[in-house]
């Protein structure tokens, strides 16, 4: 006799399961509420939100993101930090204060500024989790911006947070803090007798501050490290990167299933590509030059303000008098993001092209030209005005130069060996700046490597600039467009040696 199971379903009865037992049977997507600007990110987001606001605030938090990175590849210290990215924040990702409001964290401005924060940190997180390069690197960002806030925060607003926590931590009684003070004392860097009199200590395991055990700044006793409450960033930091390595794994274990999405790969798949060097689009106004004459007679003057590699495509052509499809694509675009006409672009490229004959360009060449300009082809196209220049993350990532070819970003596709020589051969020679390059090439930071040699072939204008106060710290930040390249390059040797005619108060409209 066959034995069944008292919780089996007979097939031929209607099952009836209890409703307690039901998992999902009523998801609840609810709007949370932030009662802090700072977040530790531990709860996912749940309401809907629309595609556009998706993938829109996704790039404002990358902006952030990515200069966070670029100064600390620079080297740039903690004040300069806060001055680059400062700006930033406020333009892409402001986040005020329940103080700047009447109603507190209850203001309906403040709360949209927080979901906005709050939605684009996991949308960010689902396409940096796909490798364990772009979660560490996203882990190193999202901590750095996480401490840049936590320094901002108003004292009150930041104890509200941190008691927010929870941690793990045990505060000192008076007993022990006076029992230890001499050894809290020599332990503990810059800490006097009035801080073990008037200050608070807690005790935390010694595992969760290892960067202040390591700079040696606390006192650690039976596994135990004795932290003053200056020192309380490191441990929340510490609890900030947990949950977020915690959060990273299980989002990279989820991401398969997001592939039945078509939605939003291509969106994930576009962002991740863009943590190399963020995507950019050139506004209109990023093309005008007052007084600048641009045109077909001027190019050979102008591309000395050039980046490298539109500096490489200039002198392929200058020598063969011709440079294969990608090559006139990428070039023509970057000559229509300076300013020049169609008309002009069209007499430059004819006179460049000096070994046929007009025939011969007129048929093979001609109409490429227009329709890189919108003056040709689909409605599409004419709508939009042809095409736009190529940001450094397009030239970066889409169509590798073969054999023969001379476009692409020559800190990513030429070897090092080749890649000196063209420096040395525009002029850069400083063997600092040189071994530099070559470093950063070798980590694949190729945008880092073209600012810092824009940066060293400009140093004395942008000394001078800072020194004037005519330019922002924005006008200044990391530079991730050929065209973004030119005009700072030509307004900042305009501003010392008054090329354009203008007054020595020349500032940028980038």
């Amino acid at each position: 006799m066959i034995r069944h199971e008292s919780n089996r379903i007979d097939p031929k009865r209607r099952a009836t399961i209890d409703y307690k037992k039901k998992q999902f049977a009523a998801p609840i997507y609810k709007l949370q509420i932030y009662p802090h600007r700072l977040n530790t990110y531990h709860i996912p987001p749940t309401v809907e939100i629309k595609l556009e606001e998706f993938e829109e605030w996704a790039i404002n938090r990358l902006h952030i993101l990515a200069e966070l990175e670029n100064c600390s590849f620079r080297n740039k210290t903690p004040a300069e930090t806060l001055d680059q990215v400062k700006p930033l924040l406020d333009k892409w990702l402001r986040l005020d204060s329940n103080s700047s409001s009447a109603q507190g964290s209850t203001d309906a401005r403040l709360q949209e500024q927080r979901r906005k924060d709050h939605y684009s940190h996991f949308i960010l997180r689902l396409a940096f989790s796909s490798t364990e390069d772009l979660r560490r690197r996203f882990t190193r960002a999202e901590g750095a911006l996480f401490r840049l806030r936590f320094q901002l925060e108003t004292a009150s607003e930041r104890q509200d947070f941190v008691a927010s926590l929870d941690l793990d931590w045990e505060a000192v009684s008076e007993l022990e803090k006076r029992s230890l003070a001499q050894d809290l004392i020599n332990a503990t860097l810059g800490v006097k007798k009035t801080d073990i009199d008037d200050g608070g200590w807690f005790k935390v395991d010694f595992e969760t501050v290892p960067e202040l055990v390591e700079a040696r700044r606390v006192f650690v006793k039976r596994g135990k490290a004795f932290v003053p409450t200056k020192e309380q960033m490191s441990i929340v930091l510490g609890d900030f990167h947990d949950r977020l390595d915690k959060g990273m794994e299980l989002t990279a274990r989820a991401l398969p299933r997001l592939d039945e999405d078509d939605r939003l790969s291509p969106i994930l798949e576009h962002l991740s590509k863009s943590f190399a060097t963020p995507d950019s689009t050139l506004a209109d106004s990023d093309t005008l030059l007052p007084g600048a004459a641009i045109n077909a007679s001027s190019i050979d003057t102008l591309s000395r303000h050039f980046p490298l590699c539109m500096r490489n495509l200039h002198m392929a052509l200058r020598k063969n008098s011709h440079l294969k499809y990608f090559g006139r694509f990428q070039y023509t675009l970057f000559l229509k993001g300076l300013g020049l006409s169609m008309e002009d672009c069209l007499t430059f490229w004819r006179q460049s092209f000096r070994l046929i004959t007009d025939e011969t360009f007129n048929k093979e060449y001609r109409y490429n030209i227009r329709h890189a300009y919108g003056d040709v082809g689909g409605d599409a196209i004419r709508r939009g005005r042809g095409y736009s220049p190529l940001s450094c993350q397009k030239i970066l990532t889409e169509h590798p130069p073969g054999s023969g070819e001379s476009h692409g970003c020559p800190y990513r596709h030429f070897s090092v060996e080749n890649l000196t020589t063209l420096l040395q051969t525009t002029g850069v020679s400083d063997r600092e700046i040189l071994r530099g390059v070559k470093e950063d090439v070798e980590k694949k930071r190729y945008h880092i490597a073209c600012n810092r040699v824009f940066e060293w072939a400009h140093k004395s204008e942008i000394r001078q600039v800072k020194e004037m106060g005519t330019w922002r710290t924005t006008d200044l930040d990391t530079i991730v467009h050929p065209n973004t390249y030119f005009k700072r390059s030509y307004l900042l040797k305009a501003t010392l040696a008054d090329e354009v005619g203008l007054d020595k108060e020349v500032t940028m409209e980038l």
